[in-house]
């Protein structure tokens, strides 16, 4: 393995010019560093964040990996800090990754953005060290410039009525040029992104996974429309699993790249509050439509609006009254546990799996996935095999596993 340093970077003559054919714009080093955060890091990494704010990536790189690891990432980020985060990239730090992962991106005709372009979503900014350090994109370079954006989610197991709203808000404002976001899943995310595109407005999907994977497998010809007049867009890398860490990081972004979120339809614990939350934490403007009060799919809805202040809305107009006066929202928080939710996405249940992969795959250092294994393993939600370990199936494994 080579350990991904800029000067391993810089040797690595294929993996510069695949960087120079994606973007011939920009020095390929930092095009190929930008990537290579984007392989080590699991998305939302704050200490990653910090380190390329202070060194830049190609410096950061060099403070954190190198053999020669200086001594100011400290006042950056703290010690303690710093160390748990180089265990965490360690087992990640091959730069043959990264050059896997710009030939991927370049075979499917994707595109690296970056926090300096024009086409660059400001909102994410407002992420501070948890905002993305690059985007992969697949669409059209026009999708990520509209000057008004309004994200739209909601339950995947919806109604015909909660998808009739969602379709008749999207649709609305897409008409007047605002550009619809959403995640491209199934129920209310699909229906806005088709109102959108059917009424020849702008949509943008945000994915939890690479963007040469469809997810879900059945909105395949919706990417594909996606992809002819709008974007599909994700901070992981081609070929990156869809894990439901990363869904719950999604949700940041879906929650910062508009002016304002509304949510259609959700049920009382729905993994749709989990963008509200970050909503709240940005302080966007938050919507919630009102549903029937027998109705279990709007009980997150009459949540949102009894509980955590939310605007009820319930027309394209009053949405986009939402842009000039509402109140930021207070009271919601991300999910928490967030190493549990990784180091249970990355165990399976069928294949054992030695640490070593697991810290792999989660993206936690070695020590870390050792002292969740045993926590889980004194709960039952873990089984050690002659060949690893093993998740074990539990009827609740918390509000965190749950998918938007």
């Amino acid at each position: 393995m080579t350990t991904i340093t800029t000067a391993n970077l810089l040797a690595d003559g294929q993996l510069l010019r695949a960087a120079e054919r994606l973007r011939p714009d920009v020095d390929p080093a930092e095009v190929a560093a930008r990537a290579a955060w984007s392989v080590l890091t699991e998305p939302g990494d704050g200490v990653a964040g910090a380190l390329v704010a202070a060194f830049g990536a190609q410096g950061a790189l060099d403070q954190s990996l190198s053999d020669a690891t200086l001594r100011a990432p400290l006042e950056a980020v703290g010690a303690k800090a710093m160390s748990e985060a180089v265990q965490r990239w360690r087992p990640r730090a091959d730069s043959r990754a990264v050059a896997g992962a710009l030939h991927d991106a370049e075979a499917v005709g994707a595109r690296i953005l970056l926090p300096d372009d024009p086409e660059w979503p400001t909102g994410l900014d407002d992420l501070g060290p948890h905002a993305p350090l690059m985007l992969w994109v697949r669409g059209t370079r026009e999708a990520l410039l509209a000057q008004e954006t309004v994200s739209i989610v909601g339950a995947r197991a919806s109604t015909g009525y909660g998808e009739g709203i969602a379709a008749e808000l999207a649709g609305d404002l897409a008409t007047t040029g605002v550009s619809i976001v959403s995640g491209g899943a199934y129920g209310i995310d699909g229906a806005a992104h088709r109102a959108a595109l059917g009424v020849g407005g702008t949509t943008v999907a945000f994915l939890a996974g690479g963007v040469d994977r469809s997810y879900p497998a059945g909105h395949q010809q919706l990417f594909e429309r996606i992809r002819a007049r709008g974007a599909v867009v994700s901070e992981v890398p081609c070929g990156a699993a869809p894990t439901k860490w990363r869904f719950l990081q999604r949700n940041r972004l879906i929650a910062g790249a508009g002016l304002a979120t509304v949510v259609v339809e959700a049920g009382h614990r729905s993994g749709t509050l989990n963008t509200a939350g970050h909503a709240a934490a940005l302080g966007r403007p938050l919507g919630a439509v009102p549903g029937p009060v027998t109705s279990a799919a709007s009980a997150g809805c009459h949540r949102l609006l009894r509980e955590f202040d939310a605007i009820c809305v319930t027309s394209a107009a009053e949405v986009r009254e939402l842009w000039s006066d509402a109140a930021p929202v207070q009271g919601l928080t991300p999910a928490p546990d967030p190493d549990l939710v990784r180091l249970m996405d990355a165990l399976s249940a069928r294949s054992p799996r030695h640490v070593p992969e697991l810290a792999r795959r989660s993206g936690l250092s070695l020590e870390r996935v050792r002292s969740l294994l045993g926590m889980l393993d004194l709960e039952g939600g873990v089984a050690r095999r002659e060949t690893g370990w093993i998740r074990l199936n539990r009827s609740a494994e918390g509000e965190n596993r749950r998918r938007v």
